[in-house]
């Protein structure tokens, strides 16, 4: 995709990234964590502000930093990375809330035939996880990266 990006900073590990929105608002710290489940293979994708005092994720905070689109590709670029390590893995991922659930489903949307040439995408009805189809709602997603 060739969309701006912040630069990213990540352990060796790749399953924790840290990137500085940057924006009226100031500089915000971000995460990104891959966080294993109790499914093997499965990773749950946190994302938000990193709170200053424990260095957690806080997913509900409204950083409004004008630039949603940068630090979704910040995301995905992070996705990516991920997934060259881990290239089995199984990616979920739900907002903490449904209007960001619906912004990671706008996202996906906008980036589409990219994101379905390289990946799997299924999106989360309840209890189940149809292949992602355009204009449905859903209650988070799950990705896998495809390798030829």
């Amino acid at each position: 995709m060739k969309v701006e990006k912040y630069n990213l900073k990540s352990e060796t590990g790749l399953t924790r990234f840290e990137f500085i929105s940057e924006g009226p608002r100031g500089a915000i710290r971000k995460l990104i964590e891959f966080q294993a489940t109790t499914d093997p293979g499965l990773f749950n994708l946190a994302f938000g502000d990193k709170d200053p005092l424990t260095g957690s994720i806080d997913d509900l905070s409204v950083s409004d930093n004008g630039d949603t689109e940068k630090v979704l590709a910040t995301v995905i670029a992070a996705l990516y990375a991920f997934c060259d390590k881990y290239p089995d893995a199984y990616i979920y991922a739900s907002g903490s809330t449904k209007a960001r659930t619906r912004l990671y489903r706008m996202g996906i949307t906008k980036y589409y035939d990219q994101m379905r040439a390289d990946f799997y995408l299924y999106g989360q009805i309840g209890d189940d996880f149809p292949e992602f189809e355009l204009g449905v709602d859903y209650d988070g997603f799950l990705a896998q990266r495809k390798f030829d």
